[in-house]
């Protein structure tokens, strides 16, 4: 029989980034519908500080978030500092990309933000934060409908049951749940690189209080940005499987591509730290989720507003249409970012020599983009500048040349300052069952003979 102090209107799995998120945003919603908050219990295996090198960034779309939760002020007093865009650095070259508007982003330490959250939490009424490891689900019989779980609170060895109309599971990118809840829908999480993280001290970022990537040739791109008065973290991608000595490997293959000036703070921090890692894996896109702090506040944002109007929890067939109604709401923003994300990190990852064209193309193209007045979020950036929620449309197509017509035209010039073959050159070229290094680039070009005059069109209009 349940015990009627463990029995909730709402369960949440996960005390982090989305489960306090959640916690307080349902605590909030009243209507005529529903005149008294409701009870929610959230429950998190520990809830001392955690000390991870990932969720330190938060972008602007996710401060707009928080402020319609009204959680803005979980970032104050945490020591945050103003993110106002990003700086591109590539083979020595740099290209500045503000975000639009003003708007600003928040960089901070990741545990002090977790216990900010958690503290606004906890604060919200009819919220019960519970130190607690939960084991299992408790399914209804005859049913898949999950009711409850099964835990055991910090320092005591009896399990114990809680029960609510709704259980959601928000615990994280190594969840315990998602194969049991995802059943023969769920893939196992593809490990394609590491973060490998340190904190560099007193060092001064190409651009004040933006973000920096510098690409890399034949690694991933690495990351700094400040999250303290005198701390700046570096991110460092290292693609699996790790080298037997990453130290050595960071020290040569890494950090000479970084600018001059921050290269000694990294030497020391290599020599002085103890170096963090974290997995970059690929989770298929699913109703459950997708990575990234903003996603995550604006996907509890959507629910939230969407579950105000709920008279009945109990009511699985009104549960299921705003499941439904909140799939398909949360996509434009989250979908962009997924996607986009995976295929950047594909480009500029990639050791393969035509995709290093292409790397060094878009680089170029954003650079063009500062001829244009219009390169505060182009197509490029949008995956690590989600600034808004919509409109995405008109940050898709941006004025001046097409990013394809672009790199075709970049590949005619940059591959060798050859004329374009005839025909029946390139039909000899492409009928050679294996093609010399040089000869599918030469039957490229082929193919981009006409594009600098489409290319002069397309700037025409927005040089005028």
């Amino acid at each position: 029989m349940a015990n009627s102090d463990n029995t909730y209107d709402i369960i949440i799995v996960g005390a982090g980034i989305a489960g306090c998120a959640l916690a307080h945003g349902l605590a909030t919603i009243t209507s005529a519908a529903r005149p008294r908050p409701l009870k929610i219990a959230l429950l998190e295996r520990s809830l001392v500080e955690p000390d991870r090198i990932v969720g330190e960034l938060l972008q602007p779309g996710g401060c707009a978030a928080l402020r319609k939760l009204g959680m803005s002020d979980c970032l104050e007093n945490i020591g945050a500092i103003p993110v106002r865009g990003y700086c591109v650095v590539n083979e020595g070259k740099q290209v500045h990309i503000p975000y639009p508007d003003g708007l600003e982003g928040r960089s901070f330490h990741h545990g002090r933000f977790i216990q900010s959250l958690r503290a606004k939490a906890a604060k919200a009424t009819g919220v019960d934060v519970i130190e607690a490891t939960v084991a299992e689900l408790i399914i209804a019989d005859g049913t898949n409908r999950v009711h409850g779980v099964r835990a055991t609170r910090k320092g005591k060895e009896v399990k114990e049951n809680f029960y609510g109309a709704l259980v959601l599971i928000s615990d994280g990118c190594f969840s315990n749940f998602r194969a049991e809840v995802m059943g023969e829908a769920f893939q196992k999480p593809l490990t394609r690189s590491h973060f490998v993280g340190a904190i560099l001290k007193d060092v001064q970022l190409p651009i004040d209080k933006h973000g920096t990537v510098a690409l890399v040739k034949g690694s991933g791109p690495v990351l700094m940005y400040q999250i303290g008065d005198h701390d700046t973290r570096i991110l460092i991608d290292v693609k699996t499987p790790l080298p037997s000595d990453l130290k050595e490997y960071i020290l040569d293959k890494v950090v000479p591509e970084l600018p001059s000036n921050l290269q000694p703070a990294i030497k020391d921090a290599l020599e002085l730290e103890r170096l963090r890692r974290m997995p970059n894996s690929f989770l298929p896109p699913v109703e459950q989720g997708e990575g990234g702090m903003t996603v995550a506040f604006n996907d509890v944002v959507i629910l939230t507003d969407l579950l105000r109007s709920v008279q009945d929890l109990d009511d699985w067939e009104c549960i299921s249409q705003i499941l439904h109604a909140w799939h398909w709401s949360r996509k434009p923003l989250g979908s962009t970012i997924n996607i986009l994300s995976i295929a950047l990190y594909d480009l500029f990852g990639a050791e393969d020599e035509d995709l290093d064209v292409l790397r060094v193309g878009c680089f170029n193209w954003v650079c063009l983009f500062a001829l244009f007045a219009f390169y505060s979020v182009p197509t490029l950036t949008i995956v690590v500048i989600p600034t808004r929620i919509s409109p995405f449309r008109q940050h898709l197509i941006p004025p001046g040349p097409s990013l394809p017509a672009f790199l075709r035209g970049r590949l005619l010039l940059d591959l060798g300052h050859v004329h374009a073959p005839t025909p029946d050159h390139v039909r000899r070229e492409t009928r050679t069952r294996t093609p010399a290094p040089r000869r599918v680039p030469l039957a490229r070009r082929a193919q981009c003979a006409g594009v600098l005059d489409g290319l002069r069109c397309l700037w025409s209009p927005a040089l005028e």
